[in-house]
């Protein structure tokens, strides 16, 4: 796979999954840790139908993503864990009781190699909370081969339309 210049290993192979799907949306909370990954696709919108779009909350993205899969629209929103609390209820009062595939990319907080000290609090419950809320999710941290990273974003993004479900990625962007 080639990276995208002064792209680390792992923004490339998701900017790899994440072109495989060749979405036409992608909706996204600013993040440093998202930074190459959403420059990436900030350079291509407008392009070919292609939009990229920041949302102000998370819940708004679940909203606007739902929407775009009841139109049809191949669409993803990106998000640092620690924006999970606040798209529960969107999660749980909509999309999942009415059976919508949705791809929700998660970059993890907290770990090696965090340097906000506040954040770890939170982060380091990002996938009990996920459990308890019924979702479904799939980790991607230094246990798995970067080579395998963009097959499996587009396994999981498969996974949500074969059970009609969202289904989040946690992506481990920053080692560990």
């Amino acid at each position: 796979m080639g990276s995208p210049t002064g792209v680390d290993e792992r923004s490339a192979a998701v900017i790899a999954g994440i072109e495989a799907l060749a979405p036409r949306w992608m909706l996204h909370l600013p993040s440093s840790t998202l930074r190459a990954v959403v420059a990436h696709f900030l350079a291509k919108d407008g392009r070919d139908g292609f939009r990229i779009v920041p949302i102000p909350r998370e819940e708004e993205g679940i909203g606007i993503l739902s929407g775009l899969a009841l139109a049809g629209t191949p669409a993803l929103l990106l998000i640092q864990d620690n924006g999970i609390g606040n798209l529960l209820t969107a999660l749980n009062t909509f999309p999942a009781p009415y059976h919508l595939p949705l791809l929700v990319l998660v970059t993890r907080r907290g770990g090696l190699g965090e340097y906000n000290s506040m954040i770890h609090q939170f982060s380091e419950r990002a996938e009990a909370i996920l459990d308890a809320a019924g979702a479904r999710w799939f980790q991607l941290d230094g246990r798995t081969p970067v080579e395998r990273w963009a097959d499996t974003i587009v396994r999981a993004n498969e996974f949500a339309r074969t059970t009609h479900r969202p289904i989040f990625v946690l992506l481990n962007l920053m080692g560990g």
